[in-house]
C-alpha cells in the first residue's frame, strides 16, 4: 500500500498572511480535557482521604495489579541493582557515561550561600538550603524513559536534597530494567511502582506508607499533567510540560537527511509535538521536504511523525537568517538547533529557547541523552520566561539580615518614614524604638 505525500505546511515569511499562519501555527494545542480533570480530582480527593487503601484501588483498577499493602509496592534497592547488573554491558556504560556527564555539568550550578558587612556591622547575604524531600514521577505506561529518571534525579543528588522518592507505574506488575537500573546509578532513596495521578496525590499529600514531599518533578500523562496542576500550592512542582518541540536554522549547507532526521527525532514523541524548519534556501528547503517523503516509511513511529508534521509541523522559507533568528525569538521553541555556519555568532541573536544547539554535528538527540545540560526544558513558549530545569530548582534561598545597633538608627529612620507613609504605625515604632539604643547595648 502507498502512503499518501507528507501534508507538512509549507510557509514563505514574503508572502501575504504569513504572520497569521505563523500564529495559527503556534497555537497552542488544547489538552485541557474537563473530563480527565474531573477525573483527577476525585483520585486526589481519594488518596487525601483514605490514603494507602485508595493507591490500592487504584493501582488494582490502572494498573491491574492486586497488591495486599502499599509496602508491597515499594522496589527494594537491591532490585534496582540487580536491573543495573543484568543490563546488557554497551546500555550499562552508556547510562553510566551519560550520569557522569551529566553529574559534572550540573556541578557547576550548584549556588552556595553568602554575605557581606557594611561599614557600621550589619550583615546581608543569603543562606541556600537543599529542599528536604522531592518527589520524581517517571513514566512507565506507553514507553519508559531512564533518561528522565537521570535528568531530574541528578541535579536534586547535586543540589543535596535529603531525600529523593521516585514513584513509577508498574502495568501488570512489569517493571522497565533500564528505568531502575538508572534509579540505581543516581542512588534515589525510595521507588515505589505506583503511577498516574494517584502517584502525584501520595506524594503530594502523603499517606501510610509514602512520605509527603516538597516538591515533584518528572512528566507524565494527562492525568499527571492535571494532578500536577492540582497539588501545585501544596507542594512545588517543576512545570506542566506542554508537547515536544524543535525549530531547526539551516543556512541550507547541511545534509538534508540530517535535518529531515531531526525533525522526525520530535515528531516520533507526540501526535502534538512540533517540528519546525527555517531556511532562506528554497532548493534546500525542498531538498528537506524530499527526504521527509523518502525516510518516513523507514521509522517505526511513522503514524505519530506523520500525524505531529501535518498537525503542527512546518518547512518556512525566510529572508535571511537575520529573519529567522527573529522569528525563533517569537517562536521561543523548547529546542533550537543552530545548523549554520558560524553559530556563535548566530546564538547571539537568540533571547527565546529552551536550549540551543550549535553547529551541523549537533543534533537535538544528544541533549536528550548525554550531552550534559538538562533535557527538562520550556515548552509552549514559556522560554520567554522560564529555564531549563537545574541544581537551583532543588535549591531554596533564605535572606539574612543582621542589623548592628548604628545600622538600627541609620534604617530604622528610613523604615520608619516609609511605614508612616503606608500608615502602619506598628511598623513604623517597631523600627524607630531602636534608634539611638546603641549607647546602652
Amino acid at each position: 500500500m502507498i502512503s499518501p505525500p507528507l501534508g507538512i505546511r509549507r510557509l514563505s515569511s514574503v508572502e501575504p498572511g504569513f504572520h497569521t499562519a505563523l500564529e495559527e501555527l503556534l497555537a497552542p494545542e488544547e489538552r485541557h480535557d474537563a473530563e480527565i480533570d474531573l477525573a483527577v480530582a476525585d483520585i486526589l480527593s481519594d488518596v487525601r482521604r483514605r490514603g494507602d487503601a485508595a493507591l490500592l484501588d487504584c493501582t488494582r483498577r490502572f494498573d491491574r495489579r492486586d497488591a495486599g499493602s502499599v509496602a508491597q509496592l515499594e522496589v527494594p534497592r537491591n532490585r534496582l541493582q540487580q536491573s543495573l547488573q543484568s543490563l546488557p554491558v554497551a546500555q550499562r556504560d552508556a547510562l553510566e557515561q551519560a550520569a557522569t556527564r551529566i553529574r559534572s555539568y550540573h556541578e557547576k550550578q550548584r549556588a552556595h550561600s553568602w554575605h557581606y558587612l557594611e561599614s557600621d556591622g550589619t550583615l546581608l547575604g543569603q543562606k541556600v538550603t537543599p529542599l528536604a524531600r522531592v518527589g520524581l514521577y517517571v513514566p512507565g505506561g506507553k514507553a519508559s524513559y531512564p533518561s528522565s529518571v537521570l535528568m531530574n534525579a541528578i541535579p536534586a543528588k547535586v543540589a543535596g536534597v535529603g531525600e529523593l522518592i521516585v514513584a513509577t507505574p508498574a502495568p501488570g506488575g512489569k517493571m522497565n530494567d533500564l528505568v531502575l537500573a538508572a534509579a540505581a546509578i543516581c542512588e534515589v532513596d525510595r521507588l515505589f511502582a505506583i503511577g498516574g495521578a494517584q502517584a502525584i496525590g501520595a506524594l503530594a499529600y502523603g499517606t501510610e506508607t509514602v512520605p509527603r514531599v516538597d516538591k515533584i518533578v518528572g512528566p507524565g500523562n494527562a492525568y499527571v499533567a492535571a494532578a500536577k496542576r492540582r497539588v501545585f500550592g501544596a507542594v512545588g512542582i517543576d512545570m506542566v510540560a506542554g508537547p515536544s518541540e524543535i525549530l531547526v536554522i539551516c543556512d541550507g549547507l547541511t545534509d538534508p537527511d540530517w535535518i529531515a532526521m531531526d525533525l522526525f527525532s520530535q515528531a516520533e514523541h507526540d501526535e502534538l509535538a512540533q517540528a519546525i524548519l527555517l531556511s532562506p534556501d528554497a532548493a534546500f528547503i525542498d531538498a528537506v521536504a524530499a527526504s521527509l517523503e523518502r525516510q518516513l516509511g523507514t521509522m517505526p513511529r511513522a503514524s505519530i511523525i506523520r500525524a505531529s508534521l501535518e498537525n503542527r509541523g512546518a518547512l518556512i522559507h525566510v529572508r535571511d537568517l537575520d529573519e529567522a533568528c527573529a522569528i525563533a525569538n517569537h517562536v521561543a521553541p523548547e529546542h533550537l538547533e543552530l545548523s549554520v555556519e558560524e553559530p556563535d555568532r548566530w546564538a547571539d541573536r537568540i533571547d527565546h529557547a529552551g536550549a540551543i544547539f550549535l553547529g551541523r554535528y549537533t543534533s537535538e538527540a544528544l541533549g536528550d541523552y548525554c550531552a550534559g545540560p538538562n533535557h527538562v526544558l520550556p515548552t509552549s513558549r514559556t522560554a520567554r520566561f522560564s529555564s531549563p530545569l537545574g541544581v537551583y530548582d532543588f535549591q531554596k534561598r533564605t535572606s539574612l539580615i543582621g542589623v548592628s545597633a548604628r545600622g538600627a538608627a541609620t534604617l530604622g529612620t528610613i523604615a520608619s518614614a516609609i511605614a508612616h507613609g503606608e500608615g502602619l504605625q506598628a511598623h513604623a515604632l517597631s523600627a524607630g524604638y531602636r534608634i539611638g539604643r546603641e549607647e546602652s547595648d
